[in-house]
C-alpha cells in the first residue's frame, strides 16, 4: 500500500509542476512581446482603459429600525468610457418586498461641480443602461442606493467613478 500511495503522490506532484510550468511560459512570452513593441506608456495606458469594462457591487442601501442586511436594497453593474462618454449599466434589486421603493440616484461631474442626472426606482428589479452626454468636460459620475418613502430613503454612501 505505501508504494501505491507514494506513486500517486509523486504523480500528483509532477502534474502540478507541469501545469505551473505551462502557465508561466505564456505569461513570459506575452511579457517579451510587450517589451518588444515600441509604444509609450501613456499611449498604452490610455488605449487599455478607454474600452475596459469595470464591474462594481453589490452596494447595499442603508437600513432603518427593524431591518437587517437581508432586507436591504442593492445594486450591481458595470461602467466604461467609450466613444468620448461614460456608460453605466446597473441592476437594482429590492429584496424585502415591503412596498417601499428602492432608489438609484445618479450624478455626473464636470468643471462646474456635481449635477443631478437621473433617479430610478423599483419595487422589485430594474436594469438600465445610462449613457452620459458626450461632453469633454464630464470627467466622472457617482451614484448611491436607497430604500424607503419620499421622506426617508436610507441612502448608502456615494460611489464615485471617473477621472477627477
Amino acid at each position: 500500500m505505501p508504494k501505491i500511495r507514494d506513486l500517486l503522490a509523486g504523480a500528483a506532484l509532477a502534474g502540478s509542476l507541469a501545469a505551473a510550468a505551462l502557465t508561466v511560459v505564456p505569461a513570459a512570452a506575452s511579457a517579451d512581446a510587450a517589451a518588444a513593441t515600441p509604444t509609450s506608456s501613456a499611449t498604452s495606458a490610455t488605449s487599455v482603459s478607454a474600452g475596459k469594462v469595470h464591474r462594481f457591487g453589490p452596494f447595499f442601501s442603508g437600513f432603518g429600525r427593524g431591518e437587517n442586511r437581508g432586507h436591504r436594497s442593492y445594486a450591481t453593474g458595470s461602467w466604461s468610457f467609450k466613444g468620448g462618454r461614460y456608460h453605466l449599466d446597473f441592476d437594482l434589486f429590492d429584496r424585502d418586498r415591503d412596498r417601499q421603493y428602492s432608489w438609484f440616484d445618479v450624478y455626473y461631474h464636470d468643471n462646474r461641480g456635481w449635477h443631478a442626472f437621473a433617479r430610478y426606482r423599483t419595487f422589485g428589479h430594474l436594469g438600465r443602461h445610462v449613457a452620459f452626454p458626450r461632453d469633454r468636460r464630464i470627467d466622472g459620475f457617482r451614484f448611491r442606493v436607497g430604500e424607503g418613502t419620499t421622506r426617508d430613503y436610507d441612502w448608502s454612501g456615494w460611489h464615485r467613478y471617473g477621472r477627477f
